[in-house]
C-alpha cells in the first residue's frame, strides 16, 4: 500500500401473591442489565476451561504491506488481545464516530507491536533501529519512491498522536512530527516523496463545553409534509444536543498543513472541520471536504453538510469549489437510492489535475423511470472551462479505475436486479462509445471474471496494471466453481476480449495471489494454505528453475487442534435448492467407533434473486482449519462437531421479494442441515445448537421461535423486533408501512411466546451497529423471561459491535460453553424442544 494512510475492528426471585408480586414481577421485566447480574448474585469476569483460553490467547501472525515497487514489504506484528483496561479508556461517541479525545485518533484499542522490513527478492528480513517503545502503531503509508515509511503512533497516556519516518535504506526510524489530529482524515505522501499532508490539532478549537453545563434549552427537531418519503436508518452514536455538537466541533476541528522531510510544517488555510484531504497527482493542488453547520442528530457526520473544494497546495487558498452538498437526513426507499449532487468526487489517477466525480440523474430515486440513472464528470485546472461528460449510465456507479488516456474501467450496479458491468471507457476521448468488457448478476459467482489488478505509480496512485506492450489488463479471482474456490490469474487482451489463464490453484494447497510482481503475470506474491498447513506469504515464478520460494515461516497457531478433520459437503433443501457448508470434526473422531457427536451449527442468512445462484458452492476445502476465538470453532476442543457456514439462502426469484418467505426458507434450510448430519451418522438430531453473530442471531432466534430443530442457541449482538429498523435492514428495501406483515413476520420478539429451547444473549454494551441496538437484547431477554421461557442474557461492558478485550473474549467462551455443556451436550434423549 502507498499514498494515504492504511488503518490498522439468572434465576428470578420466588414470586409472591397481590400487589408486591405485580411490582417485583415489573422490576425484574424491565430490570437494567447491572440489576438483573446483580440479582443472579454474579460478578467478575469469567476465564473459560484451558483448552478454550489457549485458543483465545494463541499468536496472531503478522500483516504485510507491499511497497509500491513491490520488491520490499513492511510487516506489522499484530498485537495480542487488548486488556478490559485499555478497551475501558475514554472514548467518545459523537455524530457516527468513535475516538479517543486525548489522542484525537478513532478508537483503536489493538495498535501494531513491532514493525521491520522483509526483502520479496531474498526474503531476507530488517530489523529497524530507533522504533519508539512501545509501538503503538495506528496505520501506515508508503512514499511513491519507496524510500520512506510513515507511520503514526498512538500513546494513550501522554495523549501523543505522532508522525515517525521510516528511512528504508538504513532502516532507521525517527519521530517527524507530533500533535496529529487524525479523527476525521489521516495524512498522505505528496507525488514527490518529499513531504506529507497532514491534519494536526488546532490551537484555535472551541473551549469544550462544562460537562456540568446547565442546560440552554431542549433539543429540537422539526419536519414537514411535502419532502416525500424518505428512508433513515437506524444510526447509532448521534449527536443528542448542542453540547455534543460543541464538542464535535471541538475535537474534529484541524489544521491542514504540509511538513517536509527535516520536519518543517507549512500550514495550509484556516483550520477546518476536515473529513478528508488528498493532494493531486502533480502535488498543485489539494482535494478537501469539510463538515458544515447545520448539523444533526438523525444521521451521522458523513451525512452533514459539507463543502467540497479544491486548494493550492502551497498557501491552503482556495481555487475551486467543487460542490456545497446539502444536508442529507433521508433518501428515497430502495437499495439503489443516493444523494443527489457530487458523489466520489477525486482526482484522476493519471492526470496531473484533474478531477471525476459522478452525479444522479434521476433525483437519486430508483423508482423514478429514466434511461439515465448517474452521469460521470471530469473536469481538468485549472478549472476555468465547464466540465466535461465522461459516461452516461443507466445503472449506479459501483467505481473507476484509472490507468491512462485510452484506458479506464468502469463498474455500474443495480441492486434491485444484482446487475453489474464492466466498461473500458476512454477519458482523453470523452466521446468516445464505452466498450463492454462484462455483465453478470453479481450473485454468480461462478461467472465472477475476477477484479482487475492495479499497480502503484510514480506519484503514488493506483492504476490498472498492464502488459508490457500495454494491450492486456490482468485478472485476480477467486475462481469459484462446484469444486470449491480455486483462485486464479487471467490475462485479458483488450482488442479482442480474449482471457489466458496464466495461474489456477491446484489442490491440496489454496494459493491466492496477492500481487504481479512483474508486467507478464508470471511472478506472483501469493499466500498459500492447506488444512493443516497455516497461511504464509511465497513468490511464485512460472520462469524460476525453482518456481515457488517462501518468504514467512508462520507457525501454526493452535497445534493442539492440527488434527481436526474439514469436509466441504452438500445437500439439498427439500424445495431443491442446492446447500453448502463446511464439516469440522474433532482430532481423532471415527464415527463408527464413537457414534454421533453433539452438534454446533453457526450461520449467516443470505438474500438471492436467483435459486442457482443460492446453489452455488462457496469457499474451499484446502484452506487452513484456522480455529480463532470468534466463531464456534473453539468447540471441536470440547468434543462437538461443527458445521460452519451451512448456507441459509433467502430466495426471491423474479418479482418476489425474499423475505415474504424468510421463515420458511429459513427452517428449511436448517432441517436440511441437521437432516444431512444425521445422515452421515456423525450429529445427534437430538443434541444440536444454532448460533450465530448480528444477522446470525436474529437467525438463531428465529429458528428458536419457528421449529424445533434445537436444543439450544446462542446469539450474540443481534436484533429482534424489526419496528425498531423500520426503513429496511440486511437487503431488504421495503419500509415497515410498505411491508408491514413482512417486518412482523420476520422479528421473534414477536413469537418469543414460542422459543422454548434455551436462548443465549451476548451483546456488548456500547454495539455501534446499525440496528442492533443494546436495547434489543435486553427486550428479547425480558420477553422470554416474562413468558416463562429459559435465557440468560450477558451485556459486555464498553464492548462494540465486536468484542474487543482479552476479558470479555474469554467470558464469551466461558458463558457459551457452559450453555452448551448444560443444554446440549447432556440433553436427554428425547425430540428437540417443540417437536421436529
Amino acid at each position: 500500500m502507498s499514498g494515504s494512510v492504511v488503518p490498522m475492528s439468572a434465576q428470578p426471585r420466588p414470586v409472591r401473591h397481590g400487589l408486591h408480586a405485580f411490582l417485583l414481577a415489573a422490576a425484574v421485566l424491565f430490570a437494567s442489565p447491572l440489576a438483573i447480574a446483580q440479582a443472579t448474585g454474579e460478578a467478575g469476569y469469567r476465564a473459560p476451561v484451558a483448552e478454550l483460553q489457549a485458543i483465545a490467547d494463541a499468536p496472531r501472525p503478522p500483516q504485510l504491506w507491499l511497497a509500491p515497487r513491490r520488491d520490499l514489504a513492511a510487516m506489522v506484528q499484530t498485537p495480542d488481545l487488548p486488556g478490559i483496561d485499555v478497551v475501558a479508556q475514554p472514548e467518545l461517541k459523537l455524530a457516527g464516530l468513535r475516538f479517543h479525545p486525548r489522542v484525537h485518533a478513532p478508537s483503536n484499542f489493538s495498535l501494531g507491536a513491532d514493525l521491520w522490513l522483509l526483502d520479496v527478492a531474498t526474503g531476507t528480513e530488517r530489523r529497524i533501529a530507533g522504533l519508539p517503545q512501545p509501538l503503538g502503531l495506528a496505520g501506515l503509508a508508503w512514499s511513491p519512491d519507496q524510500r520512506w515509511l510513515a507511520f503514526n503512533r498512538l500513546d494513550r497516556a501522554s495523549g501523543a498522536n505522532e508522525l515517525w519516518l521510516v528511512d528504508t535504506a538504513s532502516a532507521r526510524a525517527r519521530r517527524l512530527a507530533s500533535g496529529l489530529n487524525t479523527i476525521g482524515a489521516g495524512y498522505a505522501w505528496l507525488p514527490d516523496s518529499r513531504g506529507l499532508l497532514v491534519h494536526l490539532r488546532s490551537d484555535r478549537a472551541r473551549p469544550l463545553p462544562p460537562a456540568d453545563a446547565v442546560p440552554t434549552g431542549p433539543a429540537i427537531q422539526h419536519t414537514e409534509a411535502g419532502a416525500g418519503v424518505r428512508s433513515v436508518r437506524t444510526y447509532q452514536d448521534l449527536l443528542r444536543n448542542e453540547s455534543d455538537a460543541q464538542t464535535l466541533e471541538h475535537y474534529l476541528l484541524s489544521q491542514l498543513a504540509r511538513i517536509d522531510l527535516g520536519g518543517k510544517v507549512t500550514p495550509l488555510g484556516a483550520p477546518a472541520l476536515y473529513l478528508a484531504s488528498s493532494p493531486s497527482p502533480d502535488g498543485r493542488y489539494v482535494l478537501a471536504t469539510q463538515a458544515q453547520r447545520p448539523f444533526s442528530y438523525l444521521v451521522p457526520v458523513t451525512r452533514f453538510p459539507r463543502v467540497v473544494e479544491v486548494l493550492d497546495a502551497r498557501t491552503g487558498a482556495s481555487v475551486h469549489t467543487v460542490a456545497r452538498l446539502p444536508l442529507v437526513e433521508g433518501l428515497p426507499t430502495g437499495n439503489d437510492a443516493v444523494p443527489t449532487g457530487a458523489r466520489h468526487v477525486h482526482w484522476r489517477a493519471d492526470a496531473p489535475a484533474t478531477l471525476a466525480w459522478v452525479e444522479a440523474r434521476d433525483g437519486g430515486d430508483p423508482a423514478r423511470a429514466a434511461e439515465v440513472r448517474d452521469t460521470v464528470f471530469m473536469h481538468a485546472a485549472p478549472f476555468d472551462a465547464p466540465p466535461t461528460r465522461l459516461a452516461d449510465l443507466s445503472l449506479r456507479l459501483a467505481g473507476l479505475t484509472w490507468a491512462r488516456g485510452d484506458l479506464a474501467t468502469l463498474d455500474e450496479f443495480w441492486w434491485k436486479t444484482r446487475q453489474v458491468r464492466t466498461w473500458r471507457v476512454f477519458p482523453d476521448e470523452p466521446g468516445r462509445a464505452p466498450q463492454l468488457m462484462f455483465e453478470r448478476s453479481y450473485e454468480d459467482r461462478y461467472a465472477d471474471p475476477g477484479r482487475l489488478a492495479t499497480v502503484t505509480d510514480a506519484a503514488g496512485r493506483r492504476r490498472l496494471q498492464t502488459s508490457a506492450d500495454g494491450g492486456s489488463l490482468f485478472l485476480l479471482g477467486d475462481g469459484a466453481s462446484p469444486e470449491g474456490d480455486r483462485p486464479f490469474v487471467d490475462r485479458y487482451e483488450l482488442a479482442t476480449g480474449k482471457r489466458e489463464r496464466l495461474f489456477h490453484s491446484q489442490p491440496p494447497y489454496y494459493e491466492e495471489p496477492r500481487a504481479l510482481l512483474d508486467d507478464t503475470g508470471t511472478r506472483l506474491l501469493i499466500t498459500r494454505e492447506s488444512p493443516q498447513e497455516p497461511t504464509n506469504y511465497y513468490v511464485r515464478d512460472a520462469a524460476a528453475a525453482q518456481p515457488l520460494r517462501a518468504l514467512t515461516a508462520f507457525p501454526h497457531p493452535t497445534p493442539q487442534l492440527r488434527d481436526i478433520s474439514k469436509e466441504q459437503i452438500r445437500y439439498r433443501r427439500a424445495d431443491g435448492v442446492e446447500l453448502t457448508g463446511t464439516l469440522y470434526l474433532p482430532a481423532g473422531y471415527d464415527a463408527s467407533r464413537d457414534g454421533p457427536l453433539p452438534v454446533l451449527m453457526w450461520a449467516y442468512p443470505q438474500e438471492f434473486k436467483s435459486a442457482q445462484a443460492a446453489s452455488q458452492v462457496t469457499d474451499s476445502p484446502y484452506r487452513f482449519n484456522r480455529v480463532s476465538y470468534w466463531g464456534p470453532l473453539p468447540f471441536l476442543a470440547r468434543g462437538f462437531a461443527v458445521l460452519d457456514d451451512p448456507s441459509m439462502p433467502i430466495v426471491g426469484e423474479g418479482d418476489a421479494e425474499p423475505n415474504d418467505t424468510y421463515v420458511e426458507q429459513l427452517v428449511a434450510s436448517a432441517k436440511a442441515a441437521v437432516d444431512e448430519l444425521a445422515r452421515r451418522g456423525v450429529g445427534d438430531p437430538e443434541r444440536v445448537a444454532v448460533g450465530g453473530h448480528s444477522y446470525g442471531a436474529f437467525m438463531t432466534a428465529n429458528l428458536l421461535a419457528h421449529s424445533g430443530l434445537f436444543k439450544a442457541g446462542i446469539a450474540r449482538s443481534g436484533a429482534y423486533n424489526r419496528s425498531l429498523t423500520p426503513f429496511g435492514f440486511q437487503a431488504e428495501e421495503r419500509n415497515y408501512w410498505q411491508a408491514q406483515q413482512t417486518y412482523l413476520a420476520m422479528s421473534p420478539f414477536n413469537h418469543a411466546d414460542r422459543i422454548k429451547a434455551p436462548l443465549l444473549l451476548i451483546h456488548g454494551e456500547q454495539d455501534n451497529n446499525s440496528g442492533t441496538f443494546p436495547m434489543q437484547s435486553e427486550r428479547m431477554f425480558a420477553a422470554i423471561k416474562g413468558l416463562g421461557g429459559t435465557a440468560r442474557l450477558v451485556m459486555l461492558p464498553n464492548e462494540s459491535h465486536r468484542y474487543r478485550a482479552r476479558e470479555s473474549i474469554l467470558h464469551m467462551l466461558a458463558e457459551s460453553d457452559d450453555w452448551l455443556q448444560k443444554y446440549v451436550r447432556q440433553a436427554r434423549p428425547e425430540a428437540a424442544a417443540g417437536g421436529r
